[in-house]
Parts: C-alpha cells; sequence; structure tokens
C-alpha cells in the first residue's frame, strides 16, 4: 500500500550532508506522537495503489510538518480531520490556507486520493530560532542538493503521476525544481502556484481570488 511507503520511506529518513555553520536540521519523524499521528493520516487517505499527482513545497516548517510530520498540516488543522494529538495548537497560515484550498476540492478524502503533498528538502531547516529555506543561502542549497534528489526520486517511486507536477512558489522554489527536472526529466510539467504564505502574509483581502485560482489550475 502506497501509506506503507510513504510511513517507512519519513521514519527511516536521515540528514545528510554537511549543513553550513548555524543551520539546523528539523527532525519530527524521531517524535513518537508525530509517527503515531502520521501513522492515523496516511493509513487514512492514501491506503491504496493509486497514482498521485505531487505538489511540492519548499521544506517543513516549525508549525506545520516540523511539528506533525505531514506537509502543510498544523496541529489545529490535523485536529480538524479528527486525528486528536498532544501538540501545542500552533497556527501555520500556510497549512490555513492549504486546508481551505482542500475544502474547495471537496474535502480531505477526494482531495488526498488525487494529490500528494511533499516538499522538495524532506527535513526543514532552522537558523537563530527561524525558519530557513533551502535556497536561502548558496551554501545551503549545494549541501542539501544530492539529498534533495535522491528523496525526490525515491518518492517518485512511490507512484506518482509523471505528467505535470504543481510547485508551490512561483519564485525560487519554482526555478530550482523546474532545473532539476530539466536535468531528471521526472513530471512533463512544472506547474506553479503562488506560495500559501506569500498570500496569507501579503494578499489575505484576495484569498478568495487565489482560492479559485488553486482551483482552476489543479483542475486545469
Amino acid at each position: 500500500m502506497l501509506s506503507e511507503k510513504i510511513l517507512s520511506y519519513h521514519f527511516q529518513l536521515k540528514p545528510s550532508g554537511h549543513l553550513p555553520s548555524g543551520i539546523e536540521w528539523l527532525l519530527p519523524y524521531e517524535n513518537k506522537e508525530t509517527r503515531r499521528c502520521m501513522t492515523l493520516f496516511y493509513d487514512r487517505y492514501y491506503n491504496d495503489e493509486r497514482k498521485r499527482i505531487f505538489i511540492l513545497g519548499i521544506n517543513p516548517g516549525r508549525f506545520g510538518a516540523g511539528i506533525t510530520g505531514i506537509p502543510f498540516t498544523d496541529p489545529i488543522r490535523l485536529e480538524s480531520l479528527g486525528i486528536e494529538n498532544s501538540f501545542r495548537k500552533l497556527q501555520e497560515l500556510s497549512s490555513v490556507f492549504i486546508y481551505d484550498m482542500i475544502k474547495d476540492q471537496g474535502g480531505p478524502k477526494i482531495f488526498y486520493s488525487t494529490y500528494y503533498i511533499a516538499s522538495l528538502s524532506p527535513l526543514g531547516f532552522v537558523k537563530d530560532g527561524k525558519n530557513y529555506n533551502y535556497y536561502d543561502e548558496r551554501a545551503l542549497t549545494e549541501a542539501v542538493r544530492p539529498f534533495i534528489i535522491r528523496n525526490l526520486e525515491t518518492q517518485i517511486k512511490f507512484g506518482a503521476d509523471l505528467s505535470k507536477v504543481y510547485c508551490l512558489g512561483q519564485g525560487k522554489n519554482y526555478e530550482f525544481l523546474k532545473q532539476l527536472n530539466q536535468e531528471h526529466k521526472w513530471w512533463k510539467e512544472v506547474i506553479p502556484l503562488p506560495h500559501p504564505r506569500w498570500i496569507m502574509q501579503y494578499k489575505l483581502k484576495k484569498k478568495d481570488v487565489y482560492l479559485t485560482m488553486y482551483k482552476d489550475l489543479l483542475n486545469g
């Protein structure tokens, strides 16, 4: 089953490469509560062998996947799925948008039967106690590039729909994924979407416009 592949992969995931000074890995998968919640989530929504269309973010953040282990799913959204948890109920802006979008797509059961959300780097980064992206400094990008490639290829083998991939972020994340895809020829098309955090932070008044944009592009 797809759920077994996803869980086995994440539970065995180890950091690879030497990070630049001052940058640390986010390592949620060693936490028992994270593993318990992930198991409930993936057994519920991925207990089949169907191929999924990938939606790829940047890397896990401290308030979402960096806690729950599930991309763009903070502890509050996790409870909205009926998965009670002991995590501090911190809100991740990106998670709020993603679950509003999922609701627009017919709800979690329908959405996750078609899509698999992940990130270019399956592990996140922290610098000075704050979220840090793999592209925020060149030395970090180069240090984790082999790690990103290897882990994308591993997840693609789970059963990816190779006709297209959606990229969360229209800037550096998109350019990096597009470059990797040109080199490795994984997907036929890379389609950029505005990043949920950017929408929630800078375009909140137009949130409904962006929800419609997502719906149109995902269903296009």
